[in-house]
């Protein structure tokens, strides 16, 4: 093993690339100017974001990159079955009200100590994130929060007018958000101002932290699930042969890194906005003051309004439970899953397979009884109002940018000229991309950010001859780490349109959630990510190119 440590470092071969591309032939170099202008136009936001992606649809068939039907057939693949079936199962969520007694539940549990409070919030809206749309889970969140926050301001009469509402329907002026986001144009109740002029500073506090924290939550939660997220799915089918990223191996790497996110992201927000005596951490039961009495009640009110759980809520969990369980048993990786049962369909299978299936049941199963007309527990119009065909759009353009990179022979090139870096350590490498890609993130959509980077980094990894999982999947990880801006993603305007929040709140916030956020993921992949991917050995699914740099980990 000495000996060939000894021989690694004495000589350390240069990557000679296949002379494939005749310089003569200029197909690499259209490729670059599409990915340019798609990339200018995705930061700037000229044209609808969904639109941008439509540009190789037009442009490579023009510029003699690819065949109009292979550009075609790249736009449409396993992603969007699987994004078909979780929006399915959203939409029975959400239509019989599951989110609320989840959320509410979660929040009872923990207390109304405001501390505590915070995290029973930040706690349910991350658990709805990872299964629908963090935009979506945001605003199933938020008004229940609004209404909490108001309960908790006016028993302190610090200055709200107006009577006690105690159905929780706020009062405001209604908005319509445009956000230029993938997915979102979304209506908004914008409660009156009066939290955000209080004379009580703890109490404005409180309000700035358990906002930013619902939209951070949101987005932590995300990461959690391959399809919690539109950069994870993107990440998923860079390498259609790889097996080793299912729903259970990724659940098993995520899950800890949003549960550290989570908890520091509370202690970090609690004192940033609230202070630094902790004290609450281990004091329980007391006297509760006016404000909790406030916030128990509304939350009591609220979740004894939802009634005995009804049928409709009760087939829609089980279906929900049932497409977990699948997702994590058909192939664990650690024993035969149920997807061993065809063996003559090794491969055939997938979880877009499972959760379509699932959301296939919820347009026939009967939400009723046989006393009523039949009814289906969800319709194809309240599907179609949920699905986010423009981010459908979106990340089918960046699948098909990808696939022109590796047609047009951009992807070797860039490869080449970026194998300078791995002269460096790959954790080294690793990071450098990692903070590149947080930075872009904040600026552009994250699903477009994935689209740029993931095309460029495979091909790095591959001309470093590292495992592409060992890059691929920080640089993936933290394309959703969108914190510092309103615009920085959907779930961040809608919590700023509230009004308790200023840029400068959010910015100081995100600063800090993104290093911890950094930090975590780094944790991982370095830890128990390694053993979890096999991420220092170098895959047979990946290309070997010849005269490969043979950095390792």
């Amino acid at each position: 093993m000495q000996k060939k440590e000894a021989q690694r470092s004495s000589l350390k071969p240069k990557p000679s690339f296949p002379s494939n591309r005749d310089r003569n032939n200029t197909t690499d170099y259209r490729c670059a100017f599409v990915m340019l202008l798609m990339a200018v136009y995705w930061v700037t936001e000229v044209i609808p974001l969904s639109m941008t992606a439509m540009l190789p649809a037009i442009l490579f068939p023009i510029l003699g990159i690819m065949k109009s039907s292979n550009v075609a057939r790249a736009y449409f693949n396993n992603f969007h079955f699987l994004l078909v079936g979780v929006i399915c199962l959203g939409t029975s969520i959400e239509k019989w009200g599951l989110h609320r007694r989840i959320a509410l539940r979660l929040v009872t549990i923990v207390g109304v100590n405001p501390a505590w409070l915070m995290l029973g919030f930040m706690s349910g809206c991350s658990f709805l994130s990872m299964w629908v749309q963090n935009t979506s889970a945001v605003t199933m969140v938020m008004p229940i929060v609004e209404a909490v926050l108001q309960q908790i301001l006016k028993a302190k009469k610090s200055g709200c007018s107006g009577k006690d509402n105690p159905n929780l329907q706020l009062e405001g002026r209604l908005i319509t958000l445009h956000i230029g986001q993938p997915s979102l144009e979304c209506r908004k109740i914008i409660p009156p101002a009066c939290p955000a002029t209080s004379s009580n500073h703890k109490d404005r506090m409180l309000c700035k932290a358990m906002c930013i924290g619902i939209a951070y939550s949101s987005s932590i939660g995300g990461i959690t699930t391959l399809p919690g997220t539109s950069p994870n799915l993107i990440f998923s089918e860079i390498y259609p042969d790889c097996n080793d990223i299912n729903f259970g191996n990724w659940l098993l790497l995520c899950l800890p890194i949003s549960v550290m996110m989570l908890l520091l992201t509370w202690i970090w927000l609690y004192w940033l906005f609230i202070g630094s005596d902790f004290k609450f951490l281990w004091q329980c039961g007391g006297k509760m003051s006016e404000k909790e009495k406030a916030a128990k009640k509304v939350i009591e009110e609220e979740y004894n309004s939802l009634g005995a759980m009804r049928p409709q809520e009760i087939i829609t969990g089980v279906v929900f439970v049932l497409m977990v369980l699948l997702w994590l048993t058909r192939s664990p990786g650690f024993m035969p899953g149920w997807a061993s049962l065809f063996p003559n369909h090794s491969g055939y299978m997938t979880d877009s397979t499972v959760a379509l299936m699932l959301g296939f049941l919820l347009f026939i199963i009967p939400a009723y009884g046989p006393s009523r007309k039949y009814e289906a527990m969800i319709s194809w119009e309240e599907f179609q109002a949920l699905m986010p065909w423009k981010v459908a759009l979106l990340v089918g353009g960046g699948f098909a940018l990808a696939e022109g990179t590796k047609e047009s022979g951009l992807s070797l090139w860039v490869a080449e000229l970026l194998t300078p870096l791995g002269n460096l350590p790959v954790l080294a490498t690793i990071t450098i991309a990692s903070i590149i890609v947080t930075t872009m993130t904040e600026l552009t959509s994250n699903a477009a950010t994935s689209n740029i980077f993931l095309p460029i980094l495979a091909p790095l990894a591959e001309a470093i001859h590292v495992n592409p999982l060992y890059v691929l999947i920080p640089t993936t990880l933290c394309t959703s780490f969108s914190f510092l801006l309103p615009v920085s993603n959907p779930p961040n305007a809608v919590v700023f349109s509230y009004g308790h929040i200023s840029i400068l709140d959010m910015v100081k916030a995100g600063l800090g959630v993104n290093v911890i956020g950094l930090l975590a993921v780094m944790l991982a992949v370095g830890t128990w990510g390694v053993p979890l991917f096999s991420l220092n050995t170098y895959p047979d699914w990946a290309p070997v190119l010849p005269g490969f740099n043979s950095t390792m980990p």
